[in-house]
């Protein structure tokens, strides 16, 4: 059997800690594991962990055994399904305002074993992504519960990052930024070879002021409304809308300042 054979290897196995494994806890450790050899060696690491420190020490037992699979600590496969399940659960209720539903996944993934500066990068992802300009202090926050994780560790850092995700869940969502950037990528590979229009070219040389750099361009300090009736996107992409901001949070006064924006550059001309 590979379990009893892995407890008394003392080349490649637990042989060295001279442990003593009980039949109906290997089974167990079989049961739990389906089948799969690398997660039974996974649990069997686990339970020897635990059978050290446990009463009489060195001895697996069935009891520690399911200690082992509850605690999930090497059971976590950073790079398998289960992974990409626990961190999309966890984004899916932050980006549904689900802050119970956040917190559980966030537990398990820590409780799990997982990176927590992993979780934090995912964190700040969902303040760009789901929250963005509805709320910008979203990332802030997100950033300093980064900071707080690296500077102070675990598990203290745990609350860092539970701060977050809570905040991340009730704050107001939009993902308008992440869908103009999208589109912007989209005509940036479309659009690459398109040159800066003259008016907005910068003219250090005499040369290029003769070649009309920097022709018409107007300065927008200068004028009443602070705005010019002046084109800022190559010719074939004129007057197009990117950025179309939600009535969600902060995105609602956004939305306002841009259509005072808009009424003073019709009215600059």
């Amino acid at each position: 059997m590979l379990l009893k054979r892995a407890v008394t290897d003392t080349e490649r196995g637990l042989g060295p800690l001279q442990l003593r494994a009980a039949p109906d806890a290997l089974r167990t450790i079989a049961s739990y594991s389906s089948g799969d050899a690398r997660s039974a060696y996974n649990i069997l690491e686990v339970a020897a962990s635990l059978a050290r420190a446990a009463e009489p020490a060195g001895e697996i037992t069935k009891d520690v055994v399911q200690e082992a699979v509850q605690k999930r600590i090497l059971l976590y496969d950073k790079s398998g399904e289960e992974h990409y399940n626990l961190i999309s659960a966890l984004h899916k209720s932050v980006r549904n305002s689900d802050p119970d539903a956040a917190l559980y996944w966030l537990g398990r993934m820590l409780e799990a074993g997982e990176d927590p500066l992993y979780i934090a990068r995912r964190v700040v992802r969902m303040a760009v992504e789901d929250i963005g300009l509805a709320d910008p202090q979203a990332l802030a926050l997100c950033m300093a519960a980064r900071d707080a994780v690296d500077f102070i560790g675990m598990p203290e850092g745990n609350l860092a990052l539970a701060q977050a995700v809570v905040y991340l869940s009730v704050a107001p969502k939009s993902n308008a930024l992440y869908t103009a950037y999208g589109s912007v990528q989209e005509d940036v590979e479309r659009t690459a070879a398109e040159p800066v229009p003259l008016h907005l070219r910068n003219a250090p040389t005499g040369l290029m002021k003769k070649l009309d750099y920097g022709k018409g361009y107007e300065y927008a300090h200068d004028l009443e409304g602070k705005v010019a009736d002046m084109q800022c996107l190559p010719d074939n992409l004129r007057d197009r809308t990117y950025y179309q901001p939600t009535n969600e949070g902060v995105e609602k006064r956004i939305s306002e300042r841009l259509a005072e924006i808009r009424k003073r550059r019709s009215g600059s001309s």
